[in-house]
């Protein structure tokens, strides 16, 4: 069955943005977990928070210009079944207008 990415995007709070409360983040996290928990065996990495992102290039680094947040690797029948399962993921509900990209991971020649 193919694999696929979901990139997760969000704007950076602002600097003096408050920090959500334990209960706030502990609401987010029970979101995530039940998206998970949906997907059963279709999840096969959660993924992880990202941060602190730098863009490498022949020339050198520098900053990287989107704002990506995280990831996650799933299993899904094509593309059209993968993005319908990321429709109601809670990533999307969160405020700023966060988006979630979604990647067909390509088979290696020889791997």
């Amino acid at each position: 069955m193919p694999k696929f990415v979901y990139v997760y995007h969000a704007p950076a709070p602002p600097p003096d943005a408050p920090q959500p409360s334990p209960e706030q983040m502990a609401e987010v996290m029970e979101a995530w977990n039940q998206w998970a928990g949906g997907l059963g065996d279709r999840l096969l990495d959660f993924g992880t928070p990202l941060a602190e992102g730098v863009r490498v290039t022949a020339d050198g680094t520098s900053a990287s210009d989107r704002d990506v947040t995280g990831y996650s690797i799933i299993e899904a029948d094509d593309l059209d079944a993968a993005v319908a399962l990321a429709a109601d993921h809670p990533h999307l509900q969160m405020p700023g207008g966060c988006e979630i990209e979604v990647h067909e991971a390509q088979a290696v020649p020889g791997m």
